[in-house]
């Protein structure tokens, strides 16, 4: 969500900030701008709409110089258009503002200042910063910025210029990351380490309360006291063709077919045959701790919401150990009841969603042992759970989550492994699960084989208005992830229920335009399921089946009852939500191309969500 770029250096800067913009274009945005500086005269280009069309500005009227910053903006206050576009300017033009966050304060410091006869040009709670640094100048800038950090409210990563110290990039952190990229002669500034990736692999992340001071030649970090701190330089392992769509028409579709390797990263060096367990190096709790927690609280947002569900069953079932999924942005703000050996996983693609740190921090400010699901090395999360696990999903650029939400769910079942095998399960048990897990990329791979079918289908309902998934148990979850990508990327109303609770009232909405997406389990409750298709299909609604193999009698049951039917590799329920949610996302991906939409980039939505 929202985009920063700094450059400060020996380079022309603006190719750069508009390159790694668009390294940050998954993010989500509405709006793109750069400013950058000669001399004592500024330059400002910003633009409504996609880079392109900041690009095209740029290629008419370019932003010379070697020091700037740049934005792509996700509109909180004010609608996306060029006024509100960031850079931010103060009245005077001596200072260029960006800014990542909410300043929650942003009303009652702009009346005051307005009642001081500050005129201001835009809607944004961003450009009080700007009219702020203004007012608070007195010849030095760091100090400057420094006064005026304690009077915002909110959360912020904010990047500064300004012509009366082209040596100098200010950057400042508090609820919304940022990250100082080492080069020789020329250092960088960004929101996320994905757009440095050409220039720098050596970054510093940016701790709450911290500030960067930027020249060309030297880079410095000073915590909210003003004093200097001594900072950990990472260096960044991913690999920049990783980022790239390759001969796939769409990031997404890319991710979608990157799930068996990503699997078999998630899953490498840590299921083991001789304790028939799954070992994890980073949770920084001993088999002792494991054996006393009393209850589970999952935490998350969106898609991984859905997998935490999927842990759910996963936990109680083999771990034998009562587990609670809350939305993050509920949690944070309710006051439960929870039990002393109570530990709270917080599960996250990109470790920087507002709601999920928000719960997270609440959870350890109660006495709570914390522990982290995420994908992205050295974000936020990740850096203050007391322990977690790294999903090695690499990285994802789509904004509808899929080969995370596998490697989230093979990653819970490997917990829920090594918890059982704590607890209660035997090695057979445990041997028989970690042969069973280990098999599930090969599965995967084989699922992928639907994809013309699933073109198909795709062809053949893509022109409708609404749609229902329905599942029970393990493939419950995995309808509300279904529904949610087809919500996402083709803007498609779908909901996503329980099976049974379509008599419920949903099956108000059946009727010859309504597809519902039936998921098939391979045991248990297969009788129930079919008797809730039966329902729908004697209302006249049409059925998408998606069926395990293995069944003869069972597949031709489905096949004559339903309009279509893909079939996908039998494998254990528990491991159902892996490959059952393949032929959704490339159901979701297939209309949505078909309709005509921007897949990677769906409008309103951001890759990661660092507002509240």
């Amino acid at each position: 969500m929202c985009g920063i770029v700094g450059y400060i250096g020996y380079r022309e800067a603006e190719p750069i900030l508009v390159e790694g913009l668009r390294r940050l274009e998954y993010r989500g945005y509405d709006s793109a701008g750069v400013a950058t500086i000669t001399g004592p005269q500024m330059h400002l280009r910003k633009r409504a709409g996609r880079i392109a069309e900041l690009a095209k500005y740029l290629g008419e009227k370019p932003a010379p110089g070697c020091h700037g910053i740049s934005h792509t903006r996700w509109a909180t206050h004010g609608p996306a258009n060029d006024t509100n576009a960031h850079p931010h300017l103060s009245n005077n033009g001596s200072f260029a503002i960006v800014h990542n966050g909410v300043i929650e304060n942003y009303a009652a410091l702009k009346k005051q200042m307005k009642a001081q006869g500050i005129v201001f040009r835009s809607d944004t709670d961003t450009e009080v910063i700007a009219q702020l640094l203004e007012q608070h100048y007195d010849g030095d800038l760091v100090q400057a910025v420094q006064k005026i950090l304690p009077l915002l409210e909110g959360t912020y990563g904010l990047a500064v210029i300004s012509p009366l110290h082209p040596d100098l990039l200010i950057g400042a952190r508090l609820g919304s990351p940022l990250v100082v990229g080492i080069g020789n002669n020329e250092h960088f500034l960004a929101s996320d380490p994905a757009a440095l990736l050409s220039s720098t692999r050596k970054v510093v992340y940016l701790q709450d309360g911290q500030l960067c001071v930027l020249r060309k030649d030297s880079w410095h970090l000073l915590d909210a006291n003003a004093a200097q701190v001594d900072p950990t330089v990472h260096n960044i392992d991913w690999n920049p063709v990783d980022h790239e769509k390759g001969d796939f028409e769409h990031h997404m579709l890319k991710e979608i077919y990157e799930q068996p390797e990503a699997l078999e990263n998630a899953m490498r060096g840590r299921l083991n045959n001789e304790d028939a367990s799954a070992h994890f190096g980073g949770l920084n709790l001993d088999s002792k701790q494991l054996r006393r927690a009393e209850r589970l609280i999952f935490t998350a947002c969106g898609t991984s919401y859905h997998a935490a569900l999927v842990g759910e069953y996963l936990f109680e079932e083999f771990a034998r150990i009562p587990v609670e999924v809350e939305y993050a942005s509920e949690f944070r703000y309710r006051n439960p009841p929870m039990e002393r050996n109570t530990i709270v996983l917080a599960i996250t693609q990109s470790g920087e969603t507002a709601d999920t740190l928000a719960a997270l921090r609440e959870a350890k400010r109660k006495g709570h042992h914390t522990l982290a699901l995420c994908n992205v090395v050295g974000s936020t999360i990740a850096r203050e759970a007391d322990g977690g696990v790294y999903l090695h999903a690499g990285p994802e650029i789509g904004v509808a989550s899929t080969k995370a939400f596998s490697n989230q769910v093979a990653v819970l079942s490997m917990l829920a492994l090594y918890m059982g095998r704590l607890r209660h399960l035997s090695s057979l048990q445990g041997a028989r699960m970690v042969s069973e897990i280990r098999a599930i990329p090969g599965h995967v791979r084989r699922t992928l084989e639907c994809h013309d079918q699933v073109r198909r289908i795709a062809q053949k309902y893509h022109h409708v208005n609404n749609m229902l998934y329905l599942g029970r148990q393990y493939l419950f979850p995995v309808a509300l992830e279904g529904a949610l990508k087809l919500k996402e990327i083709s803007y498609i109303h779908a909901e996503g229920y329980p099976a049974a609770e379509m008599k419920h009232g949903p099956i108000a909405l059946v009727d010859e335009n309504t597809p519902s997406v039936f998921l098939i389990p391979s045991s248990g409750v297969v009788d129930k399921v079919m008797s809730n298709l039966e329902e729908i299909k004697a209302r006249g609604g049409p059925v998408i089946a998606i069926a395990p193999t293995g069944d003869e009698e069972l597949a031709d049951h489905i096949r004559s009852r339903a309009d279509d039917v893909i079939f996908i590799p039998q494998v254990p329920d528990y491991l159902q939500p892996l490959v059952a949610a393949v032929p959704l996302q490339l159901l979701a991906y297939y209309i949505a191309v078909m309709r005509g939409c921007d897949v990677d980039k769906p409008r309103n939505l951001a890759k990661s969500v660092t507002v509240e």
